[in-house]
């Protein structure tokens, strides 16, 4: 596992995969499913994997947080960094704090918690939690009224930031004031996008971002990764003809769920058995499985190279 700083050009080099857990019957952790799809995805070209609301860390014990960090840890490549997360509750990530500082981990993501926050208080408590590992953190930025783009520039300037994962969903991606006034404090060398391959070429184009995460790399990760290499080399008609592929699965996302769509699809696309995802989610069932089934699979067998 990689274990330096991360650097700018580590957010451009590598598309950020954001893959599901696999897990036994009894939902205890499957090493040998886990690892199978990290293999799958480190041989699409991915070096960067992220473990967050895909692998739902929202609902991890604290029990198992010790290993589940441990596994993940132990099974990426010696080039691949492995990114976990902790929260999103201020008191449970803080537990989590003094696990991860005793970690080879270059930084780990804090997740967003909705409701009981002010701009302030969430500034506050990354703050808290960056000092307590000891490592500067992943910024998640999810809502507008989360944290303000003041206090993400003073984490920032304070060194306690690795980078910024943005996804805040538009409509039309374009007309984001939120952004705009983020890139005017915070340098976008640092800011990925992070909501897959649709709104990546408008951020990346438009507001000069570094990278993007994906969730659907998962099912595809070198024909995500040549989008990346389009985008780099400023080839965005070939960057467009390669969202298409991914959209149909994505847009499943969209309407049925995001987590239990990217969780289930791994498995029914044949790349690792997933198994049943953490309460308090669930499985898919009936046609949104078929639904998922089929594009899953329509993806995993796309040619890298679509015309």
């Amino acid at each position: 596992m990689q274990t330096s700083p991360i650097e700018s050009k580590t957010l451009r080099e590598s598309v950020i995969a954001v893959p599901p857990l696999a897990r036994h019957a009894d939902l205890t952790l499957h090493r040998e499913e886990n690892a199978k799809l990290i293999r799958h995805i480190e041989a699409g070209g991915l070096t960067t994997l992220l473990y967050g609301g895909n692998a739902n860390f929202y609902h991890l014990s604290l029990n198992e947080y010790t290993g589940l960090i441990t596994l993940l840890e132990e099974t990426g490549a010696p080039e691949t960094l492995v990114i976990p997360s902790a929260g999103p509750a201020f008191g449970v990530m803080m537990d989590q704090a003094a696990i991860l500082r005793e970690t080879r981990f270059p930084t780990a993501m804090v997740l967003p918690h909705s409701g009981m926050t002010t701009s302030r208080g969430v500034e506050s408590g990354i703050r808290q939690f960056a000092e307590a590992i000891g490592k500067p953190v992943v910024l998640y930025l999810k809502e507008e009224n989360y944290l303000d783009p003041e206090g993400a520039k003073r984490l920032c300037d304070d060194g306690l930031v690795a980078f910024i994962k943005y996804a805040i969903v538009r409509k039309n991606p374009a007309a984001d004031p939120y952004l705009e006034k983020l890139i005017d404090l915070v340098d976008p060398a640092i800011i990925v996008s992070g909501m897959g391959e649709q709104p990546a070429i408008v951020h990346m184009q438009e507001f000069g971002l570094a990278g993007f995460t994906s969730g659907c790399v998962c099912v595809q990760p070198a024909l995500s990764q040549e989008m990346l290499e389009a985008l780099r080399s400023g080839d965005f008609d070939r960057a467009e003809s390669i969202r298409q592929v991914f959209r149909p699965l994505e847009d499943l996302r969209n309407a049925i769920h995001p987590v239990r769509v990217l969780h289930d699809a791994v498995a029914l696309a044949g790349i690792a058995e997933t198994g049943p995802i953490l309460p308090l989610l669930s499985n898919l069932e009936g046609t949104e499985r078929d639904s998922v089934k089929f594009a899953a699979l329509t993806l995993s067998k796309s040619p890298r190279s679509p015309q």
